[in-house]
């Protein structure tokens, strides 16, 4: 991700033919950037195990929401629908 595009690299529409629904791009999203943060916040206490970093090329000064969707982009990750509970 040497090439910073911003908020128009990935593009919108690539990225939404991956998943069901805006909303499920933004939850996607959003908790694979918590854990790349997360990622980052541990390297820096020493702990290397708790969380995976990037999947993607990145330095440290891309923004983990970004480096999020470009995972989604490549399908470095998949979005699964979870079973919900029988009831019983």
């Amino acid at each position: 991700m040497a090439n910073n595009l911003g908020i128009i690299d990935p593009p919108i529409d690539e990225l939404l033919s991956k998943v069901d629904s805006k909303y499920a791009l933004v939850i996607f999203a959003s908790k694979r950037a918590r854990q790349i943060n997360d990622y980052y916040a541990d390297l820096h206490e020493g702990s290397l195990f708790d969380n995976v970093g990037p999947l993607v090329d990145s330095t440290i000064d891309d923004k983990p929401l970004s480096v999020a969707l470009h995972e989604i982009n490549e399908d470095k990750l998949v979005a699964r629908p979870v079973a919900e509970p029988l009831d019983e």
